[in-house]
């Protein structure tokens, strides 16, 4: 799993599992633009990536700003091979019959319209090359339903079927697309929560702990790579085996 001479794109990349895998495909080799709305958290990124990394500014649910980005993209570190597409909003708990619409609104914008906006923006020069790597991170929601949050749920199942679609299409074209899956994952959102809760969670989680951000880059790095190569329109979770288990 090397990336030497490859230029990939993570959006959300200013923290959490955007920032982690952007350290670990650097790591391995790939020249990273680091996309988030933040400023000053993607230059202390790039200040710790090093010379491998590059940054552009852009509220990814602004189509404009998110081309805008993925053009200084190409500017500042060349052709983009692979794209992982990791932004999002969580979309709020709010009982559905009091469900604002500008939250509806909001959530499928960044959740799934911007998705599509960076997918068309960086599928060109992919096809051109015959080659390219999209990766989506999705959600358990992408899979199964959640109470009161229906704006997040609704953008996480589209996701998972544009990332299908994606990879359907684009597969003649040497372009592979797929959907990673975080279970819990140790990040900073979730460092907020109390105790108890804490417990709760990890107790639902047949490993009986939460994963680490590291564990989920591992995986992302992976599907991006060449060695993935045979890998397209799959979901993939890393959830210590929430999803396809059931406890008695």
């Amino acid at each position: 799993m090397t990336f030497d001479g490859q230029h990939i794109v993570v959006t959300g990349a200013s923290s959490g599992i955007g920032l982690v895998t952007a350290k670990l495909l650097a790591q391995r080799g790939a020249k990273v633009t680091l996309i988030a709305r933040r400023s000053d958290k993607l230059e202390e990124a790039k200040q710790e990536i090093g010379d491998n990394a590059a940054w552009a500014t852009a509220d990814v649910g602004d189509r404009e700003q998110l081309e805008n980005a993925l053009d200084a993209a190409v500017s500042q570190n060349g052709p983009i091979h692979g794209l992982f597409a990791n932004a999002g909003l969580t979309g709020g708990f709010t009982p559905l019959l009091e469900y604002p619409g500008d939250l509806w609104e909001d959530t499928l914008r960044v959740n799934l319209s911007s998705v599509f906006w960076a997918i068309q923006k960086v599928l060109p020069a992919m096809v051109e090359a015959n080659k390219g790597s999209i990766l989506v991170t999705g959600s358990m929601a992408s899979k199964r339903g959640m109470a009161m949050n229906p704006a997040y749920v609704a953008s996480k199942h589209g996701l998972l079927g544009l990332s299908r679609a994606v990879a359907m299409e684009m597969a003649p074209h040497g372009v592979r697309c797929n959907c990673v899956i975080p279970g819990f994952i140790e990040t900073e959102a979730l460092a907020r929560i109390p105790e108890e809760q804490r417990k709760m969670i990890e107790g639902r989680v047949p490993q009986r702990r939460m994963g680490s951000a590291e564990e989920m880059a591992e995986v992302a790095a992976f599907l991006l790579s060449d060695a993935a190569s045979h890998v397209t329109g799959q979901d993939w979770a890393v959830d210590g085996g929430t999803l396809e288990t059931l406890e008695v």
